[in-house]
C-alpha cells in the first residue's frame, strides 16, 4: 500500500517541489521585522534645481559676516566649492522624514553589539576641532545606552561606516534597501524642485531651525521645528545636525549636508551647502538619515 501511494505521488514530485520552495520563500519573506525607524516620505520623479549661483553664495557669506562679525568663511572660500546651479533629474525614491535618533540607533547596537557612539580624548584631539572634549560627554553613550532624556535626539558621533552599517542592518531587518542618500537625493528632498535656498524659501529665519542663533547650542528632539519643513514635508533639513551623504569628497572623505546646532548665520544651513569630512570622524555635529527605492515593506 505504501509503495502504491509512493508511485502515485512520484509523477507529480516536481510540482510538489515547486510548492515546497514557494512556501519556504514565503516563510523567509515573512521574517522581515518591523523596527522603529523614521517615517519614509516619497519624493516624486522629475526635474529639480540643485547647486547655487553667485547671488546665493554672496548672500550666504553676508549672513555669516553679520552673525559672526568676521569674514572667515568668505576668506576660506567655504561656499565656492558648491555645485553650480543646474537642473537635475531623479526617479522616484523615499527618504526618512527626520534623522535617525538615539533610540532607533540603540536597536542596532543591542542587536549587533556594534560599538556605541563615543570618542576617546585622544581621538577627539586628533580631529583638531574647536569644541572641547568635555562637550562630547553630553552626547556620549554609557553602558550601552544613550544619555538620559536624549532618546529622541538625533544620534551623533557616528562615522560614515557606522551609518552605513546601520543601513545594512535595517535593510536586512525590514526587507527595504536602505542606504545613505546621494547628494542630489538629499538636496531635492530638502529644498524641493524650485531651487529655494532654505527648505522654506530664500529668506533665513532662525525660528524655523535648530541653529546657534536661537537654539540651545545643543541637539533637540527631531521634528520639533515644523515651520522649517521642506516642500515635500521633510523636517530638520536645515540646522540640527549635519548629515552624511554617499557623495565622495576626496580620498577617505564624504560630503555632509544641512548645517547644525552649532552654526549661526546660517549660510552653511542652505540646501546647496556642502563640505567634506573624514569618513572616520565621530563628530558631535554629524548624524544621518537614509533613503530607500520604495516606501513599502
Amino acid at each position: 500500500m505504501a509503495r502504491s501511494k509512493l508511485k502515485t505521488c512520484w509523477p507529480i514530485l516536481p510540482c510538489c517541489t515547486a510548492l515546497l520552495l514557494a512556501l519556504l520563500f514565503a516563510t523567509e519573506s515573512s521574517r522581515a521585522e518591523t523596527i522603529d525607524l523614521p517615517k519614509l516620505m516619497k519624493i516624486p520623479a522629475g526635474d529639480f534645481i540643485a547647486g547655487s549661483d553667485a547671488t546665493e553664495r554672496e548672500a550666504a557669506y553676508r549672513l555669516d559676516e553679520k552673525a559672526y562679525g568676521h569674514s572667515k568663511t568668505r576668506q576660506w572660500g567655504w561656499y565656492d566649492r558648491e555645485q553650480p546651479r543646474h537642473t537635475g533629474k531623479l526617479p522616484t525614491y523615499c527618504i526618512m522624514q527626520t534623522p535617525v535618533t538615539n533610540a532607533q540607533y540603540r536597536q542596532f547596537v543591542e542587536a549587533t553589539g556594534h560599538a556605541v557612539p563615543d570618542v576617546s580624548p585622544k581621538e577627539w584631539r586628533g580631529y583638531k576641532l574647536i569644541h572641547p572634549f568635555e562637550r562630547t560627554r553630553r552626547h556620549a553613550w554609557s553602558k550601552g545606552v544613550p544619555p538620559k532624556d536624549r532618546d529622541n535626539h538625533p544620534v551623533v558621533m557616528v562615522s560614515y561606516a557606522d551609518a552605513s552599517s546601520f543601513a545594512s542592518w535595517a535593510s536586512n531587518k525590514t526587507g527595504l534597501s536602505l542606504r545613505l542618500p546621494t547628494s542630489d537625493e538629499w538636496e531635492k528632498a530638502v529644498r524641493g524642485t524650485d531651487g529655494r535656498w532654505f527648505p522654506w524659501g530664500n529668506t533665513y529665519d532662525p525660528d524655523r531651525l535648530n541653529s546657534h542663533d536661537k537654539g540651545p547650542f545643543d541637539t533637540v528632539p527631531v521634528g520639533r521645528f515644523k515651520a522649517g519643513k521642506g516642500p515635500f514635508g521633510l523636517l530638520d533639513g536645515a540646522g540640527q545636525v549635519f548629515e552624511w551623504t554617499s557623495e565622495p569628497a576626496g580620498n577617505g572623505r564624504h560630503h555632509v549636508r544641512g548645517g547644525s546646532w552649532d552654526d549661526s548665520g546660517c549660510g552653511v544651513c542652505r540646501a546647496a551647502a556642502r563640505h567634506g569630512r573624514p569618513d572616520g570622524i565621530k563628530h558631535i555635529l554629524v548624524g544621518f538619515r537614509l533613503v530607500a527605492e520604495t516606501c513599502n515593506r
